[in-house]
């Protein structure tokens, strides 16, 4: 088995996910972890038995025995660090959001196409997860008749504390936004997953519970109209008393089915077949257990995406989330910033 070699550049709360995953995999050697907090980046080489630690990425970049890099920093630092580690010919999988503005975006998917050689994936890890799997699959059979509605309802806890143990949080300049850019982009990538693209939006934000702490929003209301004319809205909040909470409903002429936290909870279908396999999804996802590193909220995800994008390079194929994907939620959500300026309606992306 051919082996790779990967870094991890960046060890704040998501890398775990990225390491145990990277070394539950035969094959595969962890080589080097990069934080510019060197203490941060010993804590967690100590904890996963990776024997190099630096503080510039640089130096993983120009190590020819690194094959692939994981890019697990703040938003902000994304473009520079995929950029110049696909310029230096790493195969480089990057926390969501890929960017904070179309420019960044622009300069990532060119750089990508220029080297398309190298697999370059973009993390949306709600897309491996069994039953989202299986909803889309109910959608691509035509299970819900006429689709006519897609409704995202979120709720979730976000304090002050969470917000000023990083000064990058909560910026227009870092963050790229907060609530919108940061949590709910996973639903929004699901939405526009399950919907086959949202074509145009419009968005109101605002910020009603970190006024004296952040600069962007802590709520949202997005009405959107998908490529295939389904209508779509969305609400959400990290201002509420819920740690974490979202609730996906999808309505057709022949069925019904609502999500909440990642599990099925109810299903109406008008076809008995398709009615009995949706109940056997019921309060069920298939994996008991948080994955190794990760948060409940995280979902089961990580390491099915982060298996593929190794399988991805051996195989010498596409990963399963490229980054034209991982770009299309960045897209849908600088569309809900946008309208929320302009005040009016926004199409999605170019």
């Amino acid at each position: 088995m051919e082996i790779i070699r990967c870094g991890v550049i960046g060890c704040g709360v998501i890398a775990p996910s990225h390491l145990s995953g990277l070394k539950n995999l035969p094959g595969v050697v962890v080589s080097a972890v990069c934080d510019m907090v060197e203490a941060k980046a010993t804590a967690i080489a100590r904890q996963y038995g990776v024997q190099v630690v630096e503080t510039d990425y640089r130096k993983l970049l120009a190590d020819p025995d690194i094959n692939a890099i994981s890019v697990c920093t703040d938003h902000s630092s994304h473009v520079s660090i995929v950029v110049e580690a696909l310029r230096a010919g790493k195969h480089v999988i990057c926390e969501k959001p890929l960017g904070i503005s179309t420019r960044e975006l622009d300069l990532m998917s060119e750089t990508a196409a220029q080297f398309s050689h190298l697999v370059c994936a973009g993390v949306f890890q709600h897309r491996f997860e069994p039953v989202n799997r299986f909803v889309r699959a109910l959608i691509g059979r035509g299970a819900f008749g006429v689709m006519t509605n897609i409704v995202l309802n979120s709720c979730l806890l976000r304090t002050d504390e969470y917000y000023l143990a990083d000064p990058w949080r909560g910026t227009w300049s870092g963050e790229g936004g907060s609530l919108l850019i940061n949590q709910e982009i996973h639903y929004l990538d699901l939405l526009d997953w399950f919907g086959g693209g949202i074509d145009s939006l419009c968005a109101c934000c605002d910020n009603f519970c970190h006024r004296s702490v952040i600069e962007t929003e802590d709520a949202a209301a997005v009405i959107m109209r998908f490529r295939n004319g389904v209508l779509g809205n969305v609400s959400a909040t990290s201002g509420g008393p819920e740690d974490w909470r979202h609730t996906i409903i999808l309505s057709g002429s022949r069925g019904y089915l609502e999500m909440r936290n990642d599990l099925i909870v109810y299903c109406r279908f008008s076809d008995a077949e398709i009615q009995r396999e949706a109940e056997g999804w019921l309060h069920c996802d298939g994996v008991k257990s948080t994955p190794d590193g990760g948060k409940e909220y995280y979902g089961q995800g990580h390491p099915a995406q982060i298996k593929d994008f190794i399988d991805s390079i051996r195989e010498h194929r596409r990963p399963y989330v490229t980054f034209a994907d991982a770009r299309r939620a960045v897209d849908v959500v600088i569309a809900c910033y946008d309208s929320n300026r302009s005040g009016g309606w926004v199409k999605v992306g170019r």
